[in-house]
């Protein structure tokens, strides 16, 4: 009996045991499952913005300005606003709200927004806290607009511009169903390696063992690629794989609005620097670049179209007088802002008549200088516009659009070289881009250029009257380019008896039609060597453009501590 009795104890003590340790475990089994359902739903969070955005790309401007994580520095003025249509993931405190994940009825998410650098780089930081019963986490994410310079070479079609080289190819894309014809399509050569992601919304075409050594996808909704018969390119990341068509915006003009000062308390609270007419500005080493733009009146305006401009005195984009120096003017690189170069119009405050900007050479479209210069070329006489292009001994173009348009004395082109310092600036023109020398950075991590065209963006490349180049061979750029209208394109690509050595792009390149940049006989540029800038997987020139249609990727995510209580109080 004793026996009995003393092994039934035991028994009893065990079963107790097992008891304790199978609640204990319960306990900890639902804590652990909180414990990971916070995280989700702080995710969920994260998504639910993403969403907005994509459905409303103004909603960078909206938080919660009470947050200490959307306005840190306290002020009075923060960079965010509450929208006009409640969104209670901005509830703060013990009395504000949550919102509850779909599909669940324990799990909720509220999140914060900083937005202070967004005109800078382009990323949004998004501070998202879950919250399922007692356990709260938080994670921070970067969230940056999906857009060209995701690749170093996207392509909207694959064939050259006929507007600039012409031909009568018809524009549309080769994987249609009613393609243009294979004749029209720019391949790439045995020779080429891209060095970085790569998307054509057309069907890529290769001849040879052309090397992708990045991603590349295509609008080809087969996927794949053409190599025309000839030996198979090598792609890295395997062939292309389908993925959608993206859309160019129609102009650039979005960007002339970043230069109005009467919208300081709206979209643009820094304005940037607005230039009329032809534009030189080189680089200059030392954190600054000297301006020449002559026919500047205002460097900021008020007004679209400008019914009026600041005071001519701005030594932060530069005195008129100054702009119109023989010399031009040094300035501070505008760093984490825009310039942008205005086609002179006929009204408003920038304006000049045509009588007033134009000789009779070319169908009054050449410029007189203010001297009235005209060079003696080959027995013809070009006049020179008001920043010296043609530059002397040049015959301009005299095939193609540009034989009509090229140095025109009333177009907003931009002429630029030189090595940036001073860190990130964006820079477009209404016309055309010439990249007139090497343009380069002098910090790789600080330094960052844009250059975006209206219409062509031109490697400068000019040429004597006996075939022979006023440059010497090889050319780099660095910064990210983007034709909208047209193409990026090597000027005078079939002219001259000799190569051009290597074009050296490290960024990125977007146009809407490919642009040759030599041709086989050995005129142009015989080599491509294209490197991706890295950097672009993060960030942005300032204000860059973006596709038509967007959606906001998560570059960087990181949990960090719980940012509420769960009572909603800060921690």
């Amino acid at each position: 009996m004793v026996m009995v009795i003393g092994v039934g104890s035991v028994l009893t003590l065990l079963m107790v045991a097992a008891v304790a340790v199978s609640v204990g475990s319960s306990r900890k089994a639902t804590a652990d499952d909180d414990w990971n359902a916070a995280l989700a739903a702080a995710y969920a969070g994260v998504e639910e913005y993403q969403a907005r955005l994509s459905d409303e790309p103004a909603y960078v401007k909206y938080g919660n300005p009470s947050s200490t994580f959307s306005n840190p520095s306290g002020s009075a003025t923060s960079t965010v606003q509450l929208p006009a249509t409640l969104n209670p993931a901005f509830g703060l405190g013990a009395t504000g709200t949550w919102v509850p994940v779909p599909g669940s009825t324990q799990s909720s998410f509220r999140y914060e927004v900083d937005n202070s650098t967004y005109s800078a780089t382009g990323t949004i930081r998004v501070r998202s806290t879950g919250k399922v019963g007692t356990r709260v986490r938080s994670i921070t994410a970067d969230l940056r607009q999906k857009g060209f310079i995701d690749f170093l070479y996207f392509t909207d079609y694959e064939m050259s511009d006929p507007a600039v080289v012409g031909g009568d190819c018809a524009v549309k894309y080769r994987w249609g169903p009613d393609p243009r014809s294979a004749s029209c399509t720019i391949q790439f050569s045995p020779t080429d390696k891209i060095g970085g992601p790569v998307h054509s919304n057309d069907t890529i075409l290769t001849c040879g063992r052309t090397e992708f050594l990045g991603q590349v996808t295509t609008g080809n909704p087969a996927g794949g690629y053409n190599n025309g018969g000839c030996a198979a390119a090598k792609f890295e990341y395997g062939e292309p794989q389908y993925s959608p068509v993206v859309g160019l915006p129609a102009t650039n003009t979005e960007l002339k609005k970043e230069t109005r000062s009467d919208l300081v308390n709206q979209d643009v609270p820094r304005p940037g620097c607005l230039y009329t007419g032809p534009t030189r500005i080189t680089f200059l080493d030392n954190g600054k670049m000297n301006v020449k733009s002559p026919w500047t009146k205002f460097t900021t305006v008020k007004g679209d179209p400008a019914t009026s401009g600041d005071a001519g005195s701005d030594t932060r984009c530069g005195s008129p007088a100054a702009l119109r120096s023989a010399d031009g003017v040094d300035i501070t690189v505008p760093k984490n802002n825009v310039v942008y170069v205005q086609n002179i119009p006929l009204t408003g405050v920038n304006s000049a008549t045509l009588a007033q900007t134009t000789s009779s050479d070319r169908n009054n479209k050449r410029c007189l200088s203010t001297s009235g210069t005209k060079l003696s070329i080959n027995d013809n006489s070009y006049s020179q516009n008001v920043v010296g292009y043609p530059v002397t001994n040049e015959v301009p173009p005299q095939s193609g659009v540009e034989s009509d348009d090229s140095y025109g004395c009333r177009n907003g082109d931009l002429f630029v070289s030189g090595r940036l310092s001073g860190g990130a600036v964006t820079m477009a023109a209404e016309n055309y881009v010439y990249v007139t020398g090497d343009t380069t950075y002098k910090s790789a991590d600080d330094d960052m250029l844009g250059l975006i065209g209206q219409n062509a963006v031109w490697v400068h490349n000019p040429i004597k009257s006996d075939n022979t180049f006023i440059t010497g061979a090889n050319r780099t750029v660095s910064a990210a380019i983007l034709s909208v209208q047209h193409t990026f394109i090597v000027q005078n690509y079939t002219k001259g008896s000799t190569g051009r050595g290597t074009l050296t792009v490290n960024g990125a390149i977007a146009q809407k039609f490919r642009g040759p940049v030599g041709v086989s006989n050995g005129t142009g540029f015989q080599t491509k060597k294209y490197v991706y800038d890295t950097r672009f997987r993060y960030t942005a020139p300032p204000k860059f453009l973006s596709p038509v249609t967007t959606t906001y990727g998560v570059n960087v995510w990181v949990e960090t501590a719980p940012a509420f209580k769960t009572d909603g109080t800060y921690q």
